[in-house]
Formats: C-alpha cells, structure tokens, sequence
C-alpha cells in the first residue's frame, strides 16, 4: 500500500455548498430548511481529496470527525486475530465514514480509496450541538446508523449460512440497490473494487469469484465487460440469494465457503 498522501482543498462557496451537492439526498433529509443548510454547511471543516489506494484513517487513529464522500468509493479493512486484514465493507458516495470511532474515540478500522476520491470533514462534536435544533437530521443520522448496523448483521449471515453463489448474487443486488438510491441504475454499474477484494469481503477465493461470474454469465444472469457489469436478470439472482435456485456442483472453494 502506498504512503498516505493528504491534499487538502480550500472549501469554495460554489463548489462546497450541501444544497448544490448532487448526493445531498442520500447524505441529508430532504426536509432540511435553507436555514438549516446554511448551518450544515458551516460544519464542513474541509474538504479533502484521497487519492486511490491511499488512507483516510487508519485502526487505532484518534476519531472525532465524519466523512462524507463527496465522490468515489472506499474499502474498510480489520486487523484479525492472526495480525492480517479482513476486509469488511464498501462505501460509496453519499455514505459516511468515521462512525467506527464513536464509541471508543478510537478507529476501529481502516479507510483505503478505491480510487481517486473526495470527502467532506464533519467535526462531531460540533454536529451534536446541532442535533437538538434539527429533529430532522437526528432522525437521519440515526436512520444511516441503522442502514450499517443492518448490513453488519446481513454479512454475518451470508458469511454463516449462504453458499458461495448466493454470496455473490446478494452482493450483486445489494451494490445495485445503493446506487439506486443515489439516483442511478440499480442493474448496470461499475464494480470499482477488485476481483480479490470481493472475494476477500465474501469469505471466498479469487478462482471461486471468477467461477460464479462466468456460471452468472452463461446463465444470462448477467453481462460483463472488465468491471462494467449488468444484472440482465434480477429475479434469477434474487431467486438464488434467497436459496431457490439449485447450487452448483460442490468444489472445493463452495465447500469451504459454506464451512466459514
């Protein structure tokens, strides 16, 4: 991994302003006055461009201050019992980074770019004094806390319980539904992560991820090109996620997949 590189981008009114952002909706309630917009956006203690596969923070780090990705996608990555790292999730514009902190002041794990991205600074301490007067915003924060919390608890059961196909199409779907929140196709996007790092997010190995996508591709279950990717067939891949479709004969990577 290359050493942590921080470029640091004077806030322009134009360019910083929460009511001009394209991700303001998934990032903010809708119900937000001008007034208390002008106030969020005073929050904003900068913004800060990562460069890919550089580190936002690191597991350890003191905490104190939210992200908002303004554009990109990053990883999230654990340290575990053995002294390596798991990967343990994606974020994508509009989402926020830094809650791991909240509860110790430490991280709890690290923040590597995908690829060349920008995040908005939130001091949280200053966002609380704000809360009380936004009922709103509260009410959002906790509603984005919640979002991860459910997401947790859904890796641990396809991690648990899922075989190595269902993984990946629960994987596919969900990817498709967050960027149909953020106002795009939930069928065709990039997959801005790599083959490995799917594969460690799932609990599977690189040759089981490329087997799945070609078995997906021979099915019409979907169209790849590189990283472009097209769920031609949605009610095949939800079927198989929820355990309808028949799985594939067992290979040595489904069984331990479905032993992890």
């Amino acid at each position: 991994m290359q050493t942590m590189r921080r470029v640091e981008f004077p806030l322009r009114p134009a360019a910083s302003r929460c009511a001009l952002c394209p991700l303001r909706s998934p990032c903010l309630p809708d119900s937000l006055s001008a007034d208390d917009l002008a106030r969020i956006e005073q929050l904003v203690a900068r913004r800060r461009r990562v460069l890919r596969e550089d580190v936002l923070y690191r597991m350890g780090d003191r905490g104190g201050t939210l992200y908002a990705i303004r554009l990109g996608h990053f990883k999230s990555l654990q340290a575990d019992r053995r002294g390596g790292q798991h990967l343990t999730g994606f974020q994508m514009a509009g989402e926020l980074l830094g809650m791991d902190a909240l509860g110790t002041g430490l991280h709890g794990s690290t923040a590597v770019a995908l690829e060349d991205s920008e995040v908005c600074e939130i001091p949280y301490a200053r966002l609380l004094e704000l809360m009380p007067r936004m009922p709103g915003l509260l009410a959002h924060f906790h509603q984005m806390l919640g979002r991860e919390i459910l997401r947790e608890q859904a890796v641990m059961i396809f991690l648990g319980n899922m075989r190595a196909d269902q993984r990946l199409a629960s994987f596919l779907l969900d990817l498709g539904e967050r960027y149909a929140m953020r106002g795009y196709s939930a069928r065709s996007f990039l997959l801005r992560m790599s083959r490995d790092d799917i594969a460690g997010y799932l609990g599977l190995t690189l040759e089981c991820i490329s087997r799945q996508l070609a078995r997906f591709r021979r099915n019409g279950w979907i169209r790849l090109d590189k990283r472009a990717i097209e769920l031609t067939d949605r009610d095949a891949l939800l079927a198989l996620a929820a355990g309808l479709q028949p799985a594939l004969p067992i290979d040595s990577d489904s069984a331990r997949a479905h032993a992890a």
